[in-house]
């Protein structure tokens, strides 16, 4: 488990009382360490050998497990910024009614820089290392992944519709080729297509869309089956659910992720194993807007992969994937009523190499193997809620609240260090985001 050694020092050495590699699946790893060299994993080997390497720095991680950084699959980062708003109110109520009209009055480069800052920052607390998401600026959104140092996929936004971002689809698909053609030899970060949905999407746009992503082997992100209604009303309106519709474009295949997909039929998965498409699972967003539940046990089964996501803080509220992770393994137990439908070590894989795989990057994240590149988290298990502990990958996955990171990397960068970002200025951050609602409540007061 280790590269040729060089003469020069490591980059870091990492020394936890366990690692969970993620691969080979269930294994935990007690007195060894993990080295990095040129933002990469190197060795992992016994502490007592990796003790006596030369390294520009070792760290001491006495109750820490060292374990992958988590993948959130899907998100809409600026949206942190509606955080709280239209609570309780259901899907299309809330998107049209609340939702879209104060991003028509609010949306803006100020607007996502301030909301991404505040995503990125709870996101990196909260185990992620590695985000996709669709959101308006996503030039903005880039600027500010690139300083905080996380991994990211992109998907810039299409609709059929005037936004602030651009005027149609095909303003959509400008800006975002152009962005992707700034990114394109990006360490960190990858540019793909982010269709809202089939509903406000026109078929001749798909079609267009369908060529761009063959022709340039990019990935594609879509909101798909989030509801019963969605699939009832392209029957009613087509005769085709959207999932037929996708398959028929050739929009579906090995770089295509799914969201949400709670409304599934046995032909609906057939059809997603037969194009090896992948699906994002957001537990805690659909049942706040009780949307449905994604048939994890069932896509499971089938060989599907399934990846997790936060959604954006405006219909989940939280923005952690450890929170998320524990979700998705409680409700798939009562989903199918059985207490195995999704164990723990599933659960934790979603969140890591599922993602990782949805995303196109499992060759450089998703688990800590030589040769990918060094994400990674420490979680501190000598918390009074992680004691005793019978079982590391159990108490990752029902026992910790969210607040247990100590530590964070990225291609072996430090991002948090003693549960305190690097990059990012809490503070500062705190204080622009909280000027927002002043204005959400005059807008609302004038209407």
């Amino acid at each position: 488990m280790t590269l040729p050694e060089t003469s020069s020092p490591a980059q870091l050495i990492v020394h936890p009382a366990w690692i969970l590699p993620i691969i080979p699946r269930g294994e935990v790893l007690s007195e060894h360490s993990l080295v990095v060299r040129d933002g990469c994993i190197s060795a992992l080997l016994p502490t007592k050998e990796a003790l006596q390497l030369a390294a520009d720095q070792h760290v001491h991680l006495p109750s820490q497990v060292l374990m992958p950084g988590l993948v959130n699959a899907h998100g809409h980062s600026a949206m942190s910024l509606l955080r709280g708003v239209a609570d309780d109110a259901p899907l299309l109520s809330w998107l049209r009614d609340h939702i879209w009209p104060l991003e028509a009055e609010f949306v803006s480069e100020q607007f996502v820089a301030d909301g991404t800052e505040l995503a990125l920052a709870e996101l990196l607390l909260g185990g992620a290392t590695t985000l996709s998401d669709m959101y308006f600026y996503p030039d903005v959104t880039a600027q500010c992944v690139q300083a905080a140092g996380m991994r990211a996929q992109l998907v810039f936004p299409i609709i059929d519709v005037a936004t602030a971002w651009a005027r149609d689809s095909d303003g959509c698909l400008a800006k975002g080729l152009a962005l992707r053609d700034d990114y394109r030899d990006h360490d960190l970060i990858t540019i793909g297509f982010g269709i809202h949905a089939t509903y406000s999407v026109s078929e001749p746009t798909l079609r267009k869309i369908a060529t761009l992503t063959n022709e340039l082997d990019a990935p594609m992100q879509i909101h798909l089956h989030e509801t019963r209604g969605e699939v009832q009303s392209a029957l009613e309106a087509t005769g085709e659910r959207p999932l037929e519709l996708l398959a028929r474009l050739g929009l579906l295949g090995p770089r295509s992720q799914c969201v949400h997909m709670t409304s599934l039929s046995r032909e609906d998965i057939q059809q997603l194993v037969d194009s090896n498409s992948h699906v994002v699972h957001c537990p805690r967003s659909n049942m706040k807007l009780a949307s449905g539940i994604c048939p994890v046990h069932r896509l499971h089964e089938a060989g599907v992969n399934v990846a997790l996501g936060t959604d954006g803080a405006a219909s989940n509220n939280r923005l952690n994937m450890l929170a998320e992770l524990q979700t998705a393994a409680l409700l798939a137990k009562l989903e199918r009523h059985e207490a195995t439908a999704l164990p723990a070590e599933s659960a934790l894989e979603m969140a890591t190499l599922g993602g990782a795989r949805a995303l196109g990057l499992e060759d450089k994240t998703g688990s800590l193997e030589v040769g990918k590149a060094a994400d990674m988290i420490a979680l501190d298990l000598g918390r009074l809620q992680t004691q005793p502990i019978n079982n590391i990958v159990s108490q990752i996955v029902y026992a910790t609240s969210g607040t247990e990171l100590t530590h964070s990397w990225v291609a072996g960068q430090c991002l948090v260090a003693d549960g305190h970002p690097v990059t990012l200025n809490p503070a500062e951050i705190a204080e622009r985001a909280a000027e927002w609602p002043e204005k959400f409540r005059a807008h609302q007061e004038y209407n």
